[in-house]
């Protein structure tokens, strides 16, 4: 996994981010690939969320989203009591 992945997979916009504020990418770029993510993510817990909240990743819709329509519900005849 690269840190590109991890950053997406974290809903962190990775391009913005970098382009932003250099020094801490190239800062937690370093570090992660160090360790493992799992290990990554514990350590910088805090401060992921708050990078996600700068640098939102703007989620392009998949192929599934685009294709599913709002289907309409069937109508069904009330019952006639007799």
């Amino acid at each position: 996994m690269t840190f590109d992945e991890y950053l997406k997979s974290k809903k962190i916009d990775p391009k913005t981010f970098a382009k932003k504020d250099q020094s801490r990418f190239s800062e937690f770029e370093r570090i992660f690939n160090q360790v493992h993510p799992n290990s990554f993510t514990q350590q910088k817990f805090f401060l992921i969320n708050r990078i996600r909240r700068e640098y939102p990743l703007k989620e392009e819709l998949s192929d599934d989203a685009a294709k599913k329509t709002k289907q309409a519900k069937p109508k069904i005849a009330p019952r006639i009591k007799k």
